[in-house]
């Protein structure tokens, strides 16, 4: 043990004063960012040969969530209202989504799945989970728990 008490606190950091912990998480991150986005592709087409991979998240928000405003989608991804409209206007054209007035502001609309699209959308969320589910046949289902658990509470970090 060092003099100062820090024997623990050495042992986790390299020369640079790096933490190897976040040095290992950022290099799994990283891994598993980019296969995600490489999946998100994969799956976009599936969906529909002609659908963006980023305009595969929009399909899965207004699947949990019902009908939104293309404002409220726009803020939810971080994104500017013109990208947002391009992208709920190529998914219109495919006939995944379709906007209607809201009720409450006339101005407004709100844009939802069409069934054409819940139905291309679940196909394929059930073919995703079912590769998960042989992925992590392996695990514990307390292990696919906590998993779901921590990603939950990054994701919640994040987000505030």
């Amino acid at each position: 043990m060092h003099e100062s008490g820090t024997a623990s606190e050495a042992d986790t950091n390299d020369r640079s004063g790096v933490d190897q912990e976040f040095l290992a998480l950022e290099r799994e991150l990283s891994v598993f960012l980019r296969r995600a986005r490489a999946s998100s592709g994969e799956m976009a087409r599936e969906v529909h040969p002609d659908l963006e991979p980023a305009a595969y998240g929009l399909l899965v928000r207004l699947e949990e969530t019902g009908q939104q405003r293309a404002t409220e989608l726009a803020g939810y991804f971080g994104v500017g209202k013109a990208t947002m409209s391009r992208q709920l206007r190529a998914l219109e054209e495919l006939g995944l989504v379709t906007r209607e007035p809201d009720p409450a502001d006339g101005r407004a609309s709100l844009v939802r799945l069409t069934d054409e699209g819940v139905a291309r959308f679940r196909h394929v969320r059930d073919a995703r989970r079912g590769r998960y589910r042989n992925k992590l046949a392996g695990w514990d289902r307390r292990e696919v728990a906590e998993l779901a658990r921590l990603l939950h509470h990054l994701n919640a970090r994040a987000e505030g």
